[in-house]
C-alpha cells in the first residue's frame, strides 16, 4: 500500500529533523491546545472574581490528574508496543495491541466513575475540601469525572493509539478540536452572561468536549478501515499473554508515575490550603501556566517516541539515538528561554489570570520558585521517554519512584517547614535538578550498551 510505504519512509529514512518536526510538532501543538483548554477554565473561572470558584478547579485536578494514570497505562504502553511491532512488521500485533487497549481503557473509564461517585464524600475530604468549597469542587466534579472518566480518558487513548503508527497529525487534530471547542464553551457556560454555572460549568464543557474527540478517532478509524493497522474490532479482543506483558510493561510504570503526581499534587494543595483560599487559588494558577512549558518538553518526548521505538526493534540504533539527541537539544534551549520569561516577567503573567490582588503576590513568589526547575525538565522526560520507547519499563518505574517518593514528597514536608507555604515551589526546582543529573548518567550508559551491540548486529536499512 502506498501509506505503508510512506509510514516506512518516514521511520526508517526521511532525515531526522525533518522526521522529528513531523513527529513531534503536532503531538507539540496538541499539548499546547491541551494546556491552553487548562488554562481557558482557570482564566474564566477568575473572570467571576471567586477565591472558592478557582479553588474548586485546583482542588479536584488531581482527580483529573489520575486519569493519566489509566491514559498511560493503556495509551502509552499499547503506543510503545505497536510502533516495536511495526518496526518488526509484526501488523497483526499492532492490530490486536490496539483491540485490547481501547477497550480495557474503555472499562477502566466506567470504573473510575464508579467509585469516584461512589466514595465521593470521602474523596473530597482527602483532596483538601472543606465546607466553603465542598459544593463547588463536587460540581465541577459532577461533568468531570461522574459523567466525563470514560470520554476524557478514550480520546487520549485512541490518539496515542493512531500516533503509534506515524499518523501524529490525524492524533493532534482529534485532541485539539476537542481543546478548542472547549475553549469556545467555556464562557458560555461559565460567566453570568451565558449559562453562569461557575466551575460546574467548566466541567460540563470539558465533557462535551472530550466527547467530541472521541466521536473524532471513532469517524476516522472508520473512515480509514483497511487503510491502518488502529484497530477496535472486538473479535480480535483477547487475553494475549505477550500482548498483556508487552502494553503492561511499559505501560504500569507510566501509570505508576501519574499516580505519585497525584499524590505529591495532593499533598501540595493540602498544605496551601491551610493558609487560605487566596493562597490555595495561587497555587492552582501557577501549577496551570506552569503546565505550558511541561507539556512541551513532554510533547516533544512523546512524540519521538513511535520514532525511537521503531529504530530500536529494527535495529537501526544510530538513528534512534539521534533523535533522541537532536530532540534533548531543541528542548534545553526552549525550556532555558521559558525560564527567563516567567522569572522576570512572572507579575505580567500572573495578571492575565487573577486579578485579586493577594492570589497575584502569593502567584508571583510561587511562580518565580518553581520556573527555576524548568530546563532540567527535558533531560528528565527524554529519558522516561527513551525506556518507555524500549520497553524498559523498571527503569522508568524506578524513575518515577526517586522522583516523587525520595525527593518531591519529602522536600514538599522539609522545605514547607523551612519556609512554610513559599518553600513548596522549591520542591520541584531541586527535584528536577537532581533527575536531570540522574538521567543523564543512565542515558550515556544505555547508548553505550546499545553501540556496543549494534556493533553484533547490522541496521535496518
Amino acid at each position: 500500500m502506498q501509506e505503508d510505504q510512506a509510514k516506512i519512509e518516514l521511520f526508517e529514512t526521511r532525515p531526522l529533523p525533518s522526521a522529528i518536526a513531523t513527529m513531534a510538532i503536532p503531538m507539540v501543538m496538541s499539548s499546547l491546545v491541551m494546556v491552553l483548554y487548562s488554562l481557558a477554565d482557570t482564566y474564566f473561572v477568575s473572570l467571576l472574581n471567586s477565591s472558592i470558584q478557582n479553588a474548586a478547579v485546583t482542588l479536584a485536578s488531581p482527580v483529573l490528574l489520575a486519569f493519566n494514570a489509566v491514559n498511560n497505562l493503556f495509551g502509552v504502553g499499547a503506543s510503545s508496543m505497536m510502533s516495536r511491532a511495526m518496526g518488526l512488521r509484526d501488523y497483526e500485533t499492532v492490530r490486536r495491541t490496539s483491540v485490547f487497549s481501547f477497550y480495557c481503557a474503555l472499562a477502566s473509564g466506567l470504573l473510575f466513575s464508579l467509585l469516584c461517585t461512589v466514595f465521593h464524600t470521602p474523596l473530597l475530604g482527602l483532596l483538601g475540601a472543606d465546607i466553603e468549597t465542598a459544593a463547588a469542587t463536587s460540581e465541577y466534579m459532577l461533568w468531570t469525572v461522574t459523567f466525563g472518566a470514560a470520554p476524557a480518558i478514550l480520546n487520549v487513548v485512541m490518539g496515542q493509539m493512531v500516533r503509534a503508527e506515524g499518523a501524529s497529525v490525524h492524533a493532534s487534530i482529534g485532541v485539539m478540536s476537542g481543546c478548542l471547542l472547549n475553549i469556545v464553551l467555556d464562557p458560555i457556560f461559565i460567566l453570568p452572561w451565558g449559562l453562569n454555572m461557575g466551575a460546574a460549568g467548566a466541567g460540563l464543557a470539558t465533557l462535551i468536549s472530550n466527547c467530541v474527540a472521541c466521536l473524532y478517532f471513532l469517524v476516522l478509524m472508520f473512515v480509514k478501515r483497511g487503510r491502518t493497522y488502529v484497530s477496535i474490532d472486538p473479535r480480535k479482543f483477547s487475553f494475549d499473554k505477550r500482548i498483556v506483558a508487552g502494553v503492561f510493561g511499559v505501560g504500569f510504570p507510566a501509570s505508576i508515575q501519574n499516580l505519585l503526581n497525584v499524590t505529591s499534587m495532593t499533598i501540595f494543595n493540602n498544605f496551601a490550603a491551610a493558609f487560605g483560599t487566596d493562597a490555595l487559588a495561587a497555587m492552582g494558577i501557577v501549577k496551570k501556566i506552569d503546565q505550558i512549558p511541561m507539556n512541551v518538553a513532554m510533547g516533544m518526548t512523546q512524540g519521538i517516541m513511535p520514532l525511537v521505538s521503531y529504530n530500536y526493534s529494527s535495529g537501526n540504533i544510530k538513528r534512534a539515538k539521534g533523535a533522541v539527541l537532536l530532540t534533548g537539544k531543541i528542548g534545553t534551549v526552549f525550556l532555558l528561554s521559558v525560564t527567563a520569561l516567567f522569572y522576570f516577567g512572572a507579575g505580567g503573567v500572573m495578571s492575565l489570570f487573577t486579578k485579586i490582588d493577594m492570589v497575584a503576590a502569593f502567584g508571583v513568589s510561587f511562580l518565580r520558585g518553581m520556573c527555576l526547575g524548568l530546563t532540567f525538565l527535558c533531560l528528565d522526560f527524554l529519558a522516561v521517554g527513551v525506556f518507555q520507547a524500549v520497553g524498559l519499563g523498571k527503569y522508568a518505574l524506578l524513575f518515577a519512584f526517586t522522583r516523587k517518593i525520595l525527593l518531591e514528597i519529602p522536600l514538599i514536608y522539609l522545605l514547607n517547614y523551612l519556609s512554610p507555604l513559599y518553600g513548596l515551589p522549591y520542591a520541584q526546582t531541586v527535584t528536577e535538578i537532581i533527575m536531570a543529573a540522574l538521567a543523564m548518567m543512565v542515558l550515556i550508559r544505555l547508548f553505550r550498551k546499545w553501540e556496543q551491540s549494534s556493533l553484533q548486529t547490522t541496521p535496518a536499512k
